[in-house]
């Protein structure tokens, strides 16, 4: 998961490391079954784990993609394609041909199927005579496992890398009610805000539909909310979309459904 914060991973880590038998077991490959049918098998060598497991359908492995620019051969219709296969648009989605537009994976990162509709939206907008631009402050990542794992706008690992000072305001799904109710209580929800403004600049959640909950984070960035008016917000309750509200309370210093020891 490139660009994701390791705090987020570790409860995916945890849950798949149980699944596979323990710390020590090793993936040895992956192959069909010996009836030949479509099943698949994946072998591992472990301690705790027998040396098989089937799958339902089949394993596959993938290693990235790879932009079409020059496969579908764009340069004669006189569109500039880089060596690596993009095709650089403007804020308008044009190439250099002005009535020639590009969209999605092609136009580089990030290679996301809601980043392209929005460019799909501006791209035909333009196109019809209305004067759009693609303008994203923040464009969330999930990654549809088991627990999710979604985050928006500035990571952790982004400011530290750049020197960034951040605030962050941190709620532990062990303490959600309504996490508890639905025995997933490994995840969390983290926020992220400018320890000047408490404007919200990201924020990551792990747990049971964080895709659905990132949301929120997002809608928060794109509107310059604070901590305060995420905070202030009323959450519907028990559910899981009030821990973002929990996390800002506790970057406020106002959270009172959890003690969090002043450091």
């Amino acid at each position: 998961m490139p660009g994701c914060d390791r705090d987020l991973v570790r409860p995916l880590e945890k849950r798949l490391r149980a699944a596979l038998c323990g710390d020590q077991t090793r993936n040895q490959g992956h192959g069909r079954g010996g009836d030949g049918k479509a099943d698949s098998r994946v072998s591992f060598e472990g301690k705790r784990c027998g040396r098989h497991r089937s799958c339902s359908t089949a394993c596959s492995c993938a290693v990235g993609r790879v932009p079409n620019g020059k496969t579908i051969r764009a340069e004669a219709a006189g569109v500039a394609v880089d060596e690596r296969g993009f095709i650089a648009v403007d804020r308008q989605m044009r190439t250099n041909v002005p009535h020639i537009f590009a969209i999605g994976d092609i136009v580089g990162q990030p290679m996301l199927a809601h980043k392209a509709t929005h460019e799909g939206k501006v791209a035909a907008e333009v196109a019809a005579g209305q004067k759009s631009a693609f303008d994203a402050r923040a464009i969330p990542s999930v990654a549809y496992t088991d627990p999710e794992i979604a985050w928006v706008g500035v990571t952790e690992t982004e400011a530290q890398a750049s020197g960034r000072k951040l605030g962050k305001g941190l709620f532990p799904w062990m303490a959600s009610g309504r996490s508890l109710s639905l025995n997933r209580d490994e995840g969390f929800t983290k926020l992220l805000f400018d320890p000047e403004s408490h404007r919200v600049v990201g924020g990551g959640i792990v747990g049971t539909n964080a895709g659905d909950l990132i949301s929120e984070v997002a809608l928060a960035i794109e509107m310059g909310a604070t901590a305060a008016d995420v905070g202030l917000t009323i959450h519907p309750h028990p559910t899981l979309s009030e821990t973002v509200a929990f996390a800002a309370e506790a970057f406020e210093g106002t959270l009172t459904d959890l003690f969090i020891p002043k450091k």
